[in-house]
C-alpha cells in the first residue's frame, strides 16, 4: 500500500502534467506545501527524478494497450503464430504434477 507521501507527490506530479508545467523537485514540493501536506524531503526529488524524460500522458492513455496487442495488418500472422505456443502451454500445464493440498501434509481442519 502506498504511503501519504508517495500519494501526495504522485498527485503533485499529475497537477503538474496536467498544467503542462516541467515535473521537478521544487514543483512538487511547492504544490504540496501548498497542500499542506508534510513529507520527508528527499520524495519531491525522487519522483522529479523518476519522471524525468518520461512522457506522461502517453503512459495514462497507453494504459490499455497490451504487450500481446498485434497491428490489424498482422493480425492473421499472429494468431497463426500464437496457437502452437498456446498448445505447448496446455501440454506443460497437464505434465505438471498438481501440488499437495494442506491435507495431504496432515494440516487439514478436520484431522
Amino acid at each position: 500500500m502506498a504511503s501519504k507521501a508517495e500519494l501526495a507527490c504522485v498527485y503533485s506530479a499529475l497537477i503538474l502534467v496536467d498544467d503542462d508545467v516541467a515535473v521537478t523537485g521544487e514543483k512538487i514540493s511547492t504544490i504540496l506545501k501548498a497542500a499542506n501536506v508534510d513529507v520527508e524531503p528527499y520524495w519531491p526529488g525522487l519522483f522529479a527524478k523518476a519522471l524525468e524524460g518520461v512522457n506522461v500522458r502517453d503512459l495514462i492513455t497507453n494504459i490499455g494497450s497490451g504487450v500481446g496487442a498485434a497491428p490489424a495488418g498482422g493480425a492473421p500472422a499472429a494468431a497463426a503464430a500464437a496457437a502452437p505456443a498456446a498448445e505447448a502451454a496446455k501440454e506443460e500445464k497437464k505434465e505438471e504434477e498438481p501440488e499437495e493440498s494442506d491435507d495431504d501434509m496432515g494440516f487439514g481442519l478436520f484431522d
